[in-house]
């Protein structure tokens, strides 16, 4: 998506807080264009699958709440135990979701989610611990089952062929029509454009229906990485996100950053760059790898123990 690239790109030419050391992104880069490095694959095990009009209602309504999983300091991290099987964080709640919907609770069903209460929600998550911004997830969920009744039928599916087969058509539309989705930032007065949840929604529907479907999209090769707090945590374990001294120590210490706030907004800028820096070495290497792909080796990488000797950033928000 060339807003997000090209103000991303400004950002990171004017941080003062993030930077990006090529010596260390060209390394990895190296290790990335070895073929014997796999994609991981579509998670099944955590989420749901069946009718492709279903699965795709299904991510609309994983990607509208898929933000912020820590804990508040001092309490619990919100995990579920479904079936034998225990998740915590994003994997929770895909899981969480399925184990609703697998039950016979009705998300799928745009005037079910726009009269949805905190209440219901909480119900039909369940588990243990705390997840943050409740009362924001269920407004979102609320806002989108209105945006479906209204616009489309009540069905996600034709929100999605709406765009015909255009992922970033995709992103741009929900950010639009969705506040939930609309994924912005101001830094030294311009507008950056980050757009996670939405780009990723597309991502998440070629991967669940194996690009069929509502899943086939031209133009995945558009997307971009998805900037939130974990592939940053990566990057920064890898040296190739370098914070400055007083940066990393709040990092380090799990102070709060501000949304919005130059540090933050350097931090996800700089994410997608150096992501896009490693689409482009890797394909000098002779390994064409999107950034959406790479973005999710990344991810994968994050679940390890290595990667998790440093805290990532924290940031209230409702964006990732």
């Amino acid at each position: 998506m060339f807003e997000v690239l090209e103000s991303t790109a400004f950002v990171a030419r004017e941080s003062r807080f993030v930077r990006v050391d090529e010596a260390a992104l060209s390394a990895f880069a190296g290790r990335l264009a070895d073929a014997s490095v796999p994609l991981p694959p579509w998670d099944t095990v955590h989420h749901f699958t069946g009718a492709p009009d279903r699965v795709t209602a299904y991510i609309l309504v994983l990607d509208t709440v898929n933000f912020c999983f820590w804990p508040p300091p001092g309490k619990r991290r919100w995990e579920v135990e479904i079936q034998g099987r225990r998740a915590s964080g994003y994997n929770a709640l895909a899981l969480a979701l399925r184990h609703a919907l697998e039950s016979g609770a009705p998300l799928t069903d745009a005037g079910f989610l726009a009269g949805l209460t905190e209440e219901r929600l909480r119900g039909l998550l369940g588990g243990h611990g705390t997840l943050q911004l409740m009362a924001e997830r269920t407004r979102f969920l609320r806002e989108l089952g209105c945006v479906l009744e209204r616009d489309y039928h009540g069905k996600a599916h034709r929100l999605v062929e709406s765009t015909r087969g255009w992922a970033v058509d995709l992103a741009r539309l929900l950010a639009r029509k969705l506040s939930s989705f609309r994924d912005t930032a101001v830094y030294r007065e311009r507008a950056i454009y980050f757009y996670k949840r939405a780009q990723i929604a597309a991502a998440d529907l070629h991967g669940a229906l194996e690009g069929m479907a509502w899943g086939r999209f031209r133009d995945l090769d558009r997307l971009t990485a998805f900037a939130d707090y974990k592939l940053p945590q990566v990057l920064r374990g890898l040296g190739i996100l370098v914070y400055e001294t007083s940066l990393a120590e709040r990092v380090d210490r799990q102070d709060a950053l501000a949304p919005g706030s130059p540090e933050e907004v350097e931090i996800r800028a700089n994410t997608i760059v150096a992501v896009d820096r490693l689409r482009e070495e890797t394909g000098k290497r002779e390994r064409l790898l999107r950034a959406f792909e790479i973005d999710g080796l990344l991810w994968h990488m994050g679940q390890e123990e290595t990667y998790r000797d440093r805290p990532y950033h924290r940031t209230r928000t409702v964006f990732y």
